[in-house]
């Protein structure tokens, strides 16, 4: 049996206790690790803070990519506090409403790199300031979905976007390797979470994937948590530069 327990994680991409990341908050917890949490703003504080504060986080932080300055400064409050870091889970992803339903050939300039930045650059970075925190290596998440490498309707920019952070993981794995950090993204099928649910007819996308999954049902928050605590531990220390896929066998499915 894995144990997370003495390991140090930052969780970023809590919205609510809906969100993927609090699946992943709450495995890592429940496996002995010692949780850092980021909220996105003062607006978002209020609904994220008595989360942090039910799992036990020893640090709570404010954390926006789009702000020049707030990843380095969330970094150098980590070292402060623990010295070290052994996981870090990237759940964010963000595109203008506007860009994200039009079409893919419609996209703007600005949009087109508003997604790019928030959703695949931050985790760059993100692994960037991590690397000098694990010196004896760890582990690095970001999260992703099917429309990455298919077509999936209504899902549009985003598809691009995330084979863009697909890519950079098995590029950051492979040269991160050598100091024994693993970098994953994790793939989810559809979930009710807040942030997919800006995308246009989300609740179609639902019921397909509940119907065409072989399992014939939807992948829980909790069912994602405990693949990412299992990628986390030293038992999966010689996996990495994956897509791991938590979706029910949708992904299979032609």
């Amino acid at each position: 049996m894995f144990s997370l327990k003495g390991k140090k994680a930052l969780v970023v991409g809590i919205a609510n206790e809906s969100s993927i990341a609090h699946g992943c908050a709450k495995a890592f917890r429940d496996q002995g690790a010692s949780l850092a949490i980021t909220y996105l703003n003062e607006k978002a504080k209020p609904h994220v803070e008595p989360l942090a504060e039910a799992l036990g986080a020893e640090i709570f932080l404010p954390l926006d990519v789009r702000e020049d300055g707030q990843v380095s400064a969330l970094f150098d409050a980590i070292s402060d506090a623990w010295g070290s870091i052994d996981i870090c889970l990237h759940s964010i992803a963000y595109c203008p409403r506007e860009d994200l339903h039009s079409r893919v050939v419609d996209c703007s300039r600005d949009g087109f790199v508003t997604a790019m930045d928030v959703s695949v650059h931050s985790f760059m970075r993100m692994v960037h300031h991590a690397e000098r925190l694990m010196p004896s290596g760890g582990t690095c998440m970001t999260v992703s979905f099917y429309g990455s490498e298919k077509v999936v309707d209504y899902y549009n920019v985003m598809g691009p976007v995330k084979a863009a952070l697909e890519a950079v993981t098995r590029y950051m794995a492979a040269e991160l390797g050598p100091k024994k950090i693993s970098v994953h993204a994790l793939s989810p099928g559809p979930l009710k979470t807040r942030a997919a649910s800006g995308l246009d007819r989300f609740d179609e996308l639902l019921e397909r994937a509940a119907k065409q999954a072989p399992t014939r049902e939807l992948v829980s928050i909790e069912d994602v948590g405990a693949y990412a605590a299992f990628l986390a531990s030293s038992e999966a220390a010689n996996i990495t530069g994956c897509v791991h896929y938590i979706d029910g066998g949708y992904h299979i499915r032609g």
